[in-house]
């Protein structure tokens, strides 16, 4: 099942725009609040853990930067150590004292100690795939599925890629390190010196070991290729490029026994020839005659239910924008819409016809008769 992450800005409460002291401000106020050796709720250490990754994210410039792009699949795929080692905690926290054990080597540093080394197989990489959706299922969400190819652990040998029931058998040459050494002595006027030159194994190529009954299934890869259909429910309103994450579902760990990596599913949305999207907003164009800027008119207007008449009122200008409040996108965690913004464009005919030129010819004439009544009774007046 798909588990929504929330955006690391919501994550520390700063705006898009924080600068670095107010996304350290935010991340210092609640981390002391949320940390697990000083907050015995049973979500603190899950909330500590997300309000430093987002920290890791946006306090870096260059994570900052792919995340603003690409959102969490431009920073996807680090690990612990990628994230913290380069927090220094005594700068953001020593100079509060040692109260309950806070300072650049108490509690933050020995927190991160913990989980900045696991133990064990490494988790394998994570896949990115992208879904594209129409504006419709935007607005209302809904189970989409995802088609895509990935390789996994082959089920028959568990990776070992060799035959049940048979092992690898290590190569004489290098005695299975996969390395060939050799040694050799000079001696110099102040003793004996000893040098060793590493090479990869030339019998079996750096492999240290030789696989006599491969795993049918796999051929001896320790992985097969699988086509996956994967059910993924989209929040109503999710925004551009967001990246829902599917647990268990990306890469094969390169290490008999590791977890596959995690499947991100980017979504975007599909090309519609009615709106343009921006966030919640739907922007559209619509072009009217002349006359109708001048006089007024009505227009049937299309939105993502049903189309609307729209009233254009007399003496409507080129670029003027008409707004269709709470008729866009829902916005993505709150309740409420974005609007459906009409950008009205006036089409001036080219080509006239004799009776077209006439009428617009008497309506200069009016217009200009017009002018010179209203300058006459303003010069009277004066």
């Amino acid at each position: 099942m798909a588990t929504e992450q929330r955006d690391y800005y919501e994550v520390l409460g700063v705006s898009r725009d924080a600068d670095a002291k107010a996304i350290k401000d935010a991340f210092r106020e609640l981390a002391l609040k949320y940390h697990p050796d000083r907050n015995k709720s049973p979500d603190a250490e899950a909330r500590f853990k997300e309000i430093a990754e987002a920290y890791a994210i946006i306090s870096d410039p260059k994570k900052r930067a792919d995340y603003d792009a690409r959102g969490f699949a431009g920073v996807a795929g680090f690990s612990a150590e990628d994230l913290f080692s380069g927090i220094d905690f005594g700068d953001i926290f020593g100079g509060m004292g040692d109260i309950g054990g806070i300072g650049g080597g108490g509690l933050f540093d020995s927190f991160f100690r913990r989980h900045r080394h696991p133990t064990g197989p490494a988790k394998g990489n994570n896949l990115e795939v992208r879904l594209t959706i129409p504006l419709e299922k935007v607005n209302k969400g809904g189970d989409e599925t995802v088609h895509f190819t990935r390789p996994m652990t082959c089920p028959t040998c568990k990776g070992a890629r060799t035959k049940p029931g048979t092992e690898p058998r290590k190569c004489e040459t290098c005695n299975g390190t996969g390395q060939q050494v050799i040694t050799r002595q000079e001696t110099k006027d102040k003793g004996t010196i000893s040098f060793q030159q590493i090479t990869i194994c030339p019998v079996c190529h750096g492999q240290g070991t030789f696989i006599d009954h491969p795993c049918e299934t796999c051929n001896g890869r320790g992985e097969v290729e699988k086509d996956d259909n994967l059910k993924v429910t989209i929040p109503a309103g999710v925004d551009e490029g967001t990246a829902l994450r599917i647990p268990g579902h990306g890469l094969p760990s390169v290490d008999i026994g590791g977890q596959p990596g995690d499947l991100y599913v980017v979504v975007r949305s599909k090309s519609d020839p009615r709106f343009e999207r921006h966030g919640a907003d739907l922007w559209r164009m619509e072009t009217i005659d002349i006359t109708d800027a001048v006089l007024g008119t009505k227009l049937k207007v299309p939105t993502l239910d049903a189309s609307v008449e729209v009233s254009i009122p007399a003496g409507t200008q080129p670029d003027e924008i008409l707004r269709l409040k709470g008729k866009g996108l829902p916005v993505f965690g709150a309740r409420m819409h974005g609007d459906i913004n009409i950008r009205i464009q006036i089409h001036i005919p080219e080509k006239l016809s004799t009776e077209e030129k006439a009428l617009y010819e008497k309506l200069r004439q009016t217009s200009k008769a017009d002018k010179k009544s209203w300058w006459g009774s303003l010069k009277d007046r004066t």
